[in-house]
This record gives structure tokens, sequence and C-alpha cells, in this order.
């Protein structure tokens, strides 16, 4: 660590005092110059994104940035490019991406276990409000940031969802609509501006993906399954887990037994490693995102490729941009419909 920086220097001081002394700054400039980090970790709101990755590239500066990478797809290409001319590593702390079970997932698929390209992928990602403590950040702030994003609530949280999808969709331009409304918990609240509810279906050449986006679906879930034209794979990240569902099928009534026995068997296997993993202390809640920044580390040090592919951190922009378009993220005005967008 060689220097914080926060536009409330109280802030960057606490940082300060529990790092041992680390110099606290009120301006990037400053941190820039007198400094002279070799990587910086941004992690202010989405609409600062972009001009603090510019700047901090332009000073030599390799650059981790939270989700979301940037406010839009152009400024996301943009910081791509200068990466490249700059010779300069980023990346984005697309985290859920990385655990353990998400790193399994993605072996198998390249390993060919689906039988070929993705048929269909879902990706499920569930925020709880709560009883509406949890959010009366900035629900009770009208000048909040997070209201002024483009896609509001929605902007700030669904690319843990969509750059799942991109990784798995392909290169082709996708095709997206989405339908957003209000769920009835906000709407007796007296929220008329903030929708928290999103479906979204995307089609790129012969692969589809749905993904849904819910405050108040139950159970909460940040799920991905991938089939394909021969089996299929689903990810539970809240239960740390990877199952593999075969796509053959058994005779008469075995079909009936086989198939969820072999499912438990999995579940046990899958408890089984956790169970091991936490007893060894290799078993960490954030292990996704220690193991993002440490391959983001390695392809600096070794000069290896950043651990998110530059196309895809544009394509989950691109993704999120359509969707906007479609529904006015911020506004709880009635969205386009998936019919209506698809006419």
């Amino acid at each position: 660590m060689v220097g914080f920086c926060d536009r409330e220097l109280l802030m960057a001081k606490q940082m300060q005092e529990r790092y041992g002394g680390v110099p606290a700054f009120d301006d990037i400039g400053a941190l820039l110059a007198h400094a002279h980090p070799d990587v910086v970790h941004i992690t202010t709101p989405p609409q600062s994104h972009f001009e603090l990755a510019r700047r901090c590239l332009l000073a030599g500066c390799h650059v981790y940035v939270e989700k979301p990478f940037t406010v839009t797809a152009a400024e996301a290409s943009e910081l791509v490019a200068l990466a490249s001319m700059t010779k300069l590593k980023v990346t984005v702390g697309h985290n859920y991406m990385f655990s353990e079970p998400a790193r399994r997932m993605r072996e198998l698929v390249r390993e060919g276990y689906l039988g070929g390209a993705p048929v269909h992928i879902e990706s499920y990602y569930g925020y709880d409000l709560g009883d509406l403590a949890y959010a009366q950040a900035f629900l009770g702030d009208r000048q909040h940031w997070l209201r002024q994003l483009p896609g509001g609530l929605f902007q700030n949280i669904i690319s843990h969802g969509i750059c799942r999808i991109a990784e798995y969709i392909g290169s082709e331009p996708p095709r997206v609509v989405a339908h957003a409304f209000q769920s009835p918990l906000l709407q007796q609240s007296g929220q008329s501006d903030i929708q928290d509810e999103l479906r979204v279906m995307v089609q790129a050449g012969s692969t589809s993906a749905f993904f849904v986006f819910s405050t108040q679906m139950r159970p909460q879930l940040s799920e991905l399954r991938i089939y394909g034209p021969r089996n299929a794979l689903i990810l539970l990240d809240h239960q740390h887990t990877l199952l593999k569902l075969p796509g053959g099928r058994y005779k008469s009534y075995m079909q009936y037994l086989v198939p969820p026995v072999a499912m438990a068997s999995q579940y046990l296997r899958e408890t089984v490693g956790n169970l091991r993993e936490l007893v060894t202390g290799r078993l960490h809640l954030n292990d996704g995102l220690r193991m993002l920044i440490e391959q983001f580390y390695r392809s600096i040090t070794h000069g290896d490729d950043p651990p998110i592919p530059m196309s895809e951190i544009v394509l989950t922009a691109e993704i999120m941009d359509r969707i906007f378009e479609t529904v006015g993220g911020a506004s709880a005005a009635p969205g386009r419909s998936m019919a209506d967008a698809m006419r």
C-alpha cells in the first residue's frame, strides 16, 4: 500500500490509521504525483470510474475497477483501447466469476462437457432490500449517486449476472430485450422512481440467455445454468456448489430413481469438499475476490493476459446499455415489454 485517496479526506485518513500511516490524499492527481502507485484500485461510485481510470492509465498505472466497469459501453471501449495503447492491464471486480466452483465450471466447458457451444444460459441474481432498512442510504436520499445512474439500482448491481452471460454467449452482436417493473414492496413504500425487478432475454447466434434480477424472489439466488447439446451445468454461488446434469435418459422407471440419487451424491461430494476446505482454512467467503485480484497481479508481474478478457468487459457493458435503452432503468414508469421490444 502506497496511498489512499478519497474526496472526503477523513475517510482516507481512517484507512491511513488502519494501515500504519500510509499517506492519505483527497485528490487523485496528488496521489499519482506523490505516491507513484504501480496499481490503482478504483472503488468509487460508477460515474467517476471512467475519468479516474483514464487518468491512472495515462499516469502509467495498471487499474482494477469495481463493478460496473463504466457507465456506458462507449466509455468501456475507450478505456480498453487506452490500456492496450499504453500496454497496461485493466480488470473489473466481477469476483463471482472466480470462485472455486466457477473456475471448475469454466474448465469443464473448455473441455467440452456441454457437447458443443452453449444452447441456452440462465443467470439469476438476487438483491435483498430486506425491510428497506438496508436500502435507506439511497431510498431516503433523492440526490444519492445511485439514483443518478442511467440504469438506477440495476446499473450498480446487475453486471455480476450479465458478465456471466457475456463470458459464454459468444462473440456475435447480441439481441437484447428486457422488461422492468417495481415490486409491491417499493410501491407500498412510496418510491415512485426506482425499479427493482428486471427480466432480460439475450440472443447471439444460436445461443439464447435469460437474466433475472429480483429483490423479492426467494430463495435469493446467485446462480448460473448452462445447457449444451449433450449436458448441462449448474453453479450455485450461495452454496459454493457445482452440479453436472447429464443429458441422457434412463429407460422406464429408472428415470425416476437414478437421476435423484446421482444428484444427491453430487450434493454430498460438494458438501464434503466444502467441509474439507473449511477445516483446512482454504475456504473463504470472498475466495472469488481473492482469486481475481491474485490473477490480476500475476498478469502484471508475469505478463499474462488479464483474468477477464477485454472483449467480455466491453460486451457486458454493451448488453447493459441495451437493457437500459429498453427499460429506462431509473424511472419506475412501465418499461417496454419483451413482446413490444421484439416487434
